[in-house]
């Protein structure tokens, strides 16, 4: 498995591939990400995950070449690994995504080399894209995606995704983005005797139906539309005050809109993995009004295995497989803020996004690391199915 760097949500679906006895599994690794990576990826502060991403599977940090490394795609040079694998170390190489350097060098060697490789992405039509953009990447795309042994999409969109760009349907297997939903759920069931005091500590009164907004405070989340659905719906008459759980470039921006709008929204600033777990706690539902370059938005599954209810706008990539509108969540359209407030008025009621709650985390429960790792591993054996066909 090639990837850019360890990335929170991937580590237990590694470890569940670790596990299983059809394969021998190894992560490798571009690039060794710093605090202050993390901090200029758009979290606004520098820091290390306190949940361990490395623990548990096989893993290798390649050496990157790169003169300024760093996650982009000229910041991942990595000439080991093509040299690697045209020396026949691996059967089979999946890479995360071609955003970078590394992975085009890799599927490159593995052309040469017949050695077969997967490409998982979770890209869709709904990102908005110029023209221009668009038709010069089409004959580009329309040569390559056809050529991989395997299309792994994460879901209902990026599906389309690979079919729009002549993907063969029998090589797609759709592999779902999870997250370390045994351990957010007990850590949530372990919290909900506190959730009063947690609730306070925040500043948010008995009767208030908490509405959480989880990300990094950057443009495509549009955390500002956010604010001004809050302060919109409890214009109306809704119980409805927001929570803010993140940093970034935006933040001064959006708490001069608080102070502005006297909107009813708190900002509980960077969380880490064990820390987050109390806003969906505080939370009666989540809300995602990002616009389409959010491919899938994780903090949804989240969310859910936590119980809780997610309004999603219409771009977010996760919104045609998890959101059953009016009964895990509701989405709206993307910049209309004055539906957005619609919707928070509309399920501004805990009764209400306490059945809904119960809906997502039954929704959310076959997106597990083991689910996914066991497609995966469907498409890898596939893939030997069709080299020794093509064999005979």
């Amino acid at each position: 498995m090639v990837n850019t760097h360890p990335i929170q949500y991937h580590a237990p679906w590694f470890r569940a591939l670790a596990s299983r006895p059809e394969i021998d599994f190894k992560v490798l690794y571009c690039h060794q990400a710093t605090p202050q990576d993390q901090a200029s990826a758009g979290f606004g502060v520098a820091f290390q995950w306190d949940v361990s991403l490395l623990d548990g599977y096989a893993y290798e940090f390649l050496p990157n070449a790169s003169p300024k490394p760093a996650v982009d795609f000229w910041g991942l040079h990595n000439p080991d690994l093509p040299r690697r694998i045209a020396a026949g170390e691996f059967d089979a190489v999946v890479v995360d995504g071609w955003h970078y350097r590394s992975a085009w060098q890799a599927m490159q060697a593995c052309r040469r080399s017949e050695t077969p490789v997967l490409a998982r992405g979770d890209s869709h039509m709904h990102s908005p894209r110029h023209p221009v953009k668009v038709g010069a990447k089409w004959p580009f795309y329309r040569w390559f995606i056809p050529r991989l042994d395997a299309c792994l999409p994460v879901g209902t969109w990026s599906r389309e995704y690979f079919l729009h760009y002549g993907a063969d349907p029998r090589r797609i297997f759709e592999v779902p983005h999870t997250i370390d939903s045994e351990r957010i759920s007990k850590q949530a069931a372990d919290s909900m005797s506190q959730r009063d005091e947690i609730r306070r500590r925040w500043g948010f009164a008995d009767e208030d139906v908490v509405v959480a907004f989880s990300g990094k405070l950057i443009p495509k989340k549009r955390p500002l539309d956010f604010i001004r659905a809050i302060r919109k719906a409890r214009d109306s008459g809704a119980r409805v005050a927001g929570l803010i759980v993140g940093d970034g470039p935006l933040r001064g921006e959006c708490e001069l809109e608080v102070r502005n709008s006297g909107a009813p929204v708190q900002f509980a600033g960077f969380l880490n993995q064990t820390q987050i777990i109390d806003a969906y706690v505080a939370a009666d539902a989540l809300a995602l009004p990002s616009d389409g370059f959010e491919t899938w938005g994780l903090v949804v599954n989240e969310a859910m295995v936590c119980g809780r209810a997610c309004f999603l706008s219409d771009q977010v990539g996760s919104s045609p497989d998890l959101i059953d509108d009016g009964k895990t969540g509701a989405i709206f359209r993307c910049g209309d803020v004055e539906q957005f407030a619609a919707v928070l008025k509309k399920y501004a009621d805990r009764s209400t996004l306490n059945d809904m709650g119960e809906s997502a985390r039954q929704k959310i429960r076959d997106y597990t690391p083991e689910a996914a790792a066991g497609r995966l591993i469907e498409a890898v054996l596939s893939c030997f199915e069709t080299c020794k066909h093509h064999a005979a």
